[in-house]
């Protein structure tokens, strides 16, 4: 049977979504550690050692995400980020109008879908604060896993600063004035709520598909939902909705 293999290189992690013998199967990997151990450049390009992933006889591979600028994949097929995304997005929940939240590791992108096709989009790849790194920076400045601070969006402590750096400092500081981990917890989903709510705003659909790590956020889905009246779906596989994006267009699905 042939293989397809969709790749999204991401700033954090390298996800892949691999078809064959009519079943999708799915890796992570650690995006520096995927390097060191898969990758080499050569002339300008990724040479990916695929058999040693145990991927043999592929007919197709597509690439994309955060990585993409930077590097192709020999051997590969470039999918801009946006479209990669979106395709994902339709083929998991079957949508067609929608605007997509896609929140990763180190960026956050809002594409407005009409009719199955990008009509629009917005992203902000220079700011922490609306990322999974900021919620694993706060996470840890609270002790506390990033499933338990998914739980946490009623009565939220204000949090003014919108920047990473300066509000771990001012969690901190709302640390020692005693506020109760619940509150302070659903202060910082509503931080990363305030830094997307523009975007989300200026491209509205009443159905938001939510992807990315972050989606797995629980708070933060009813934030949103709560905020915006809106409904928010969130996809089987939504850290590999890239992925399936790029194994959608490779015709692998």
């Amino acid at each position: 049977m042939k293989m397809y293999v969709g790749i999204d290189l991401g700033s954090r992690n390298v996800k892949m979504a691999v078809k064959e013998d009519g079943e999708i199967r799915f890796l992570l990997f650690d995006t520096v550690s995927f390097y060191r151990e898969y990758g080499k450049l050569v002339a300008g390009e990724l040479v990916v050692d695929f058999s040693a992933l145990g991927l043999n006889s592929i007919e197709k591979i597509v690439s994309t995400g955060y990585g993409r600028q930077a590097v192709k994949i020999k051997g590969g097929i470039d999918l801009p980020e946006i479209r990669a995304h979106a395709l994902g997005a339709v083929y998991q929940t079957g949508l067609m109008d929608f605007t997509l939240l896609d929140l990763g590791g180190q960026d956050s992108k809002v594409v407005l879908v009409r009719k199955g096709k990008v009509v629009d989009f917005l992203t902000n790849d220079k700011c922490a604060a609306s990322t999974g790194r900021y919620l694993e920076n706060m996470a840890a400045v609270l002790k506390i896993s990033l499933e338990e601070l998914g739980n946490f969006y009623e009565d939220p402590v204000e949090l003014s600063s919108t920047c990473a750096i300066f509000g771990e400092t001012e969690l901190l500081g709302k640390v020692v004035e005693g506020y109760p981990l619940e509150r302070l917890a659903a202060g910082v989903n509503y931080t990363i709520y305030k830094r997307i709510a523009p975007m989300l705003k200026k491209l509205f659909s009443p159905q938001v598909v939510f992807t990315g790590g972050v989606a797995y956020s629980r708070a933060l889905r009813k934030i949103i939902e709560k905020e915006l009246g809106v409904e928010v779906v969130i996809p089987r596989e939504p850290q590999f909705n890239g992925a399936l994006g790029c194994l959608r267009y490779g015709g692998g699905i």
